[in-house]
């Protein structure tokens, strides 16, 4: 009974294997190359399916990639611990210094300034920033103006007695416009005025004071009554005595700031000795003589050493190189 059986599986298996032949042979070699690439793929599961580990199912890793994850994690605890003790650091300095200055919440902190600024709309000096003359700017310049009437708000922004600042000449379709919304986080919500109008049409022309390097008069207070005028202007061409034409024609009060008379040229590498400064630095300035009433202290803090000036007192290295007498202007 067994070797019928036994018989009937062969011819059994003798059958099955013909028929792969006559299949074999009907498909031809591409299928040939694809059932041995099935199989090569079958035996690379099998083999992966071996490497799992017997416990938990987790895939085994070379001793390469586990190296690499303890270095990593390494990385990962290095910074979590100096993220603490900075941390801890802040807060024992809060403590340190809570009897000298109180710490208050951020939201406590916007509102007051929001009250400050609001208040120098109504009783503080007025700034006018004049950029009626950026049609000629490149987009280089464009960005160094931007960037600098960003700092302009936030130096104004931390003054305990701030100005209230206009940009006038402004279109909300400029380059400028488009310029200081990529620049300036938040630009949108400034607290300060934005018009189109021109600075000359916006004022009395009488409460108008245009500062500029080519006046023959220097600044001696900050009048509330007086809206001054600085020149939105970034040229890299050194166009002269642009802001102080602009001024004439309106028949409009120049000043300049006291550099000549509280300051000396001091001897450099470069021979280089200039008035011009950015509007922030010019803010700077305006902002802490009307903090302290020291123009000293105040030319210190917006002209840099780098301008070629020094004050008259101090003990920098080299001797002083005092200045021309300044020229009178022409009367046409």
């Amino acid at each position: 009974m067994d070797w019928k059986l036994e018989g009937s599986a062969q011819k059994t298996d003798s059958h099955v294997l013909q028929e792969q032949e006559v299949i074999l042979e009907d498909t031809g070699e591409d299928s040939i190359s694809e059932s041995f690439r099935l199989l090569q793929i079958d035996v690379e599961c099998e083999h992966r399916e071996g490497d799992m580990l017997p416990t938990g199912g987790t895939v085994w890793c070379s001793k390469n990639v586990q190296r690499k994850q303890r270095h990593w994690e390494k990385i990962v605890a290095a910074k979590k611990s100096k993220r603490k003790q900075e941390k801890e650091r802040r807060k024992a300095n809060r403590v340190e210094n809570s009897g000298i200055c109180p710490q208050h919440s951020k939201r406590f902190l916007r509102s007051l300034t929001k009250e400050r600024l609001l208040e120098a709309k109504h009783s503080g000096p007025r700034l006018c920033i004049d950029l009626s003359m950026t049609h000629h700017m490149s987009k280089k310049e464009l960005s160094r103006l931007a960037g600098q009437i960003r700092r302009l708000y936030g130096s104004n922004k931390k003054a305990s007695r701030p100005f209230w600042i206009y940009l006038t000449g402004f279109t909300a379709d400029s380059p400028l416009y488009e310029e200081c919304l990529r620049m300036n986080d938040g630009f949108s919500s400034y607290l300060l005025d934005i018009t189109e109008e021109d600075c000359f049409s916006l004022f009395p022309l009488d409460t108008l004071v245009y500062l500029t390097p080519d006046s023959e008069h220097a600044l001696e207070d900050i009048d509330l009554n007086k809206v001054y005028i600085l020149g939105g202007l970034v040229d890299e061409s050194i166009q002269k005595k642009v802001t102080f034409q602009k001024a004439r024609e309106h028949s409009v009060k120049t000043a300049r700031l006291p550099i000549q008379e509280y300051m000396v040229r001091h001897q450099n590498g470069k021979n280089y000795h200039s008035e011009i400064l950015a509007i922030n630095q010019v803010f700077d300035i305006l902002s802490t003589y009307f903090e302290t009433q020291n123009w000293p202290e105040a030319l210190k803090k917006g002209v840099s050493s780098r301008k070629g000036y020094v004050l008259q007192n101090s003990m920098d290295d080299g001797p002083p190189e005092k200045l021309p007498e300044a020229k009178l202007l022409e009367v046409s």
